[in-house]
């Protein structure tokens, strides 16, 4: 892979960890992105926001770690095996990247619940598929029903070596059954049938409580210093 354009932009606020600033590098749209040359790019450490490929480019900061799961050397914690056990009725299925109404209500729903914010506009369709969609990339919207109801959504890009979990929505009555948990378990035993040896998770930030979940996923492995490497709990709390 030849070099490619990048276009940082300017620093903002950190979503993720407030004290701080970031930036992000991004793919420039002049290069025609294809699903062959993402799975080289997610493998660097990349990611994608809609038709977007971008990584962190904080030169003061290096907290978010990319992260991707050996699926085949996965091993459940007692809290997975419960979430597994509570969800041997919920039933899979695997739509293609297009737009379903079912599924925006339920993003709508999701997102008032988990980021009440009233002053925020309502998400319109396009912010909706411009976040999660791609024109490129190879996607799949994968419902999880209980009892007959759509319980949730997860949206999963096919890389190479692996699934690539973009993003989980699902509806607040169903919190009991742990969907997100549930959906990344989904994908680490799909992954597997399918002969992909990873499920890449995107950033593990340790500071940041709504990220540092993946680090529950073992054996776990982040890219620092251009070496995947396995992170645990105690990898950084040691040093």
């Amino acid at each position: 892979m030849s070099s490619l354009p990048i276009w940082l932009d300017g620093a903002r606020a950190c979503g993720y960890l407030p004290d701080r600033q970031a930036r992000s590098g991004f793919v420039h749209p002049s290069v025609a992105m294809t699903p062959q040359l993402y799975s080289q790019l997610i493998a660097l450490g990349f990611r994608r926001s809609g038709d977007y490929v971008y990584k962190p480019y904080c030169p003061s900061c290096q907290a978010c770690i990319p992260t991707r799961l050996p699926v085949a050397s996965f091993a459940p914690d007692r809290k997975q095996k419960r979430c597994r056990k509570r969800n041997a009725d919920t039933r899979s299925v695997i739509r293609p990247a297009e737009f379903d109404p079912r599924h925006f209500d339920l993003y709508r729903r999701y997102l008032a619940a988990r980021h009440d914010d009233p002053d925020k506009e309502p998400v319109s369709t396009e912010d909706y598929l411009n976040f999660l969609g791609s024109r490129w990339c190879d996607t799949r919207f994968v419902e999880f029903l209980i009892g007959g109801r759509l319980a949730a959504v997860a949206v999963v890009d096919i890389v190479d070596d692996g699934l690539s979990a973009v993003y989980t929505f699902f509806d607040p009555e169903f919190a009991e059954f742990s969907p997100g948990v549930y959906a990344v378990l989904w994908q680490i035993e799909t992954a597997a049938q399918w002969g992909l040896p990873y499920l890449y998770l995107g950033f593990w930030i340790e500071d940041c409580r709504k990220m540092r979940y993946k680090i529950e996923y073992q054996p776990l492995l982040g890219l620092v210093g251009d070496r995947w490497q396995p992170l645990s709990n105690h990898t950084f709390n040691e040093e």
